[in-house]
């Protein structure tokens, strides 16, 4: 029942979309253009960096907050933090009142991992962004986090409930990152380092 309470939390908190709530001001429906998900990334393209940062920094707060809250709360629960913060993934990606339709996840995902252990989202952002950079797709992020988290929280707790609760919310974000998986394969997925320049550093085209 606790447990559900933490579940509860979580999904309620990771719903709320900023992304959505600033294209309702904008009068831009970002689930219909761009990257059509109500994210950081849909963000930075329709808005520029200081709205996508924005976004991605409320994404990552709000996980990270349903993970310490479900844990203040029920500080004797072992898996309190874990359980939230995945509903919180979860509630991003598919939001109730959106028709389900919400964000890819990732930047909810650090803030979930960040909760979880601050070392292990260094370990894990470390290792993902190498991947980014050397293979030059940014979904190599959410791809490669989804599948070595798990075994991290594994590790970390030594239950195999632990891994589980990791690995479905790893499986809600993966799955959320297929359409870029094809998109790879067909030549048409943005490039990692071109995107890193032209919305977060700046870069003009020459």
């Amino acid at each position: 029942m606790y447990y559900l309470c933490c579940a509860g939390i979580g999904y309620v908190m990771g719903s709320v979309s900023p992304s959505y709530i600033l294209g309702k001001v904008k009068k831009v429906d970002m689930r219909k253009s761009g990257t059509k998900n109500l994210g950081a990334s849909n963000t930075f393209m329709h808005f520029g960096r200081f709205w996508g940062i924005f976004v991605m920094l409320f994404d990552i707060l709000k996980a990270f907050l349903a993970v310490k809250l479900s844990q203040l709360i029920f500080h004797e629960l072992v898996f309190a933090g874990l359980v939230s913060g995945s509903f919180a993934v979860i509630g991003h990606n598919y939001p109730f009142y959106l028709g389900f339709k919400g964000g890819k996840g990732l930047a909810s995902y650090g803030g979930f991992v960040l909760g979880v252990s601050p070392l292990l989202f260094l370990m894990l952002l470390i290792s993902c962004l190498i991947c980014a950079f050397i293979l030059n797709y940014g979904c190599v992020i959410a791809l490669s986090a989804t599948i070595i988290f798990p075994f991290l929280t594994w590790a970390k707790f030594g239950s195999v409930a632990a891994f589980a609760i990791a690995a479905i919310c790893s499986i809600s974000v993966f799955l959320k990152h297929t359409e870029n998986i094809k998109r790879i394969r067909t030549g048409e997925e943005t490039k990692f380092r071109s995107f890193i320049g032209r919305y977060i550093l700046k870069l003009k085209k020459k």
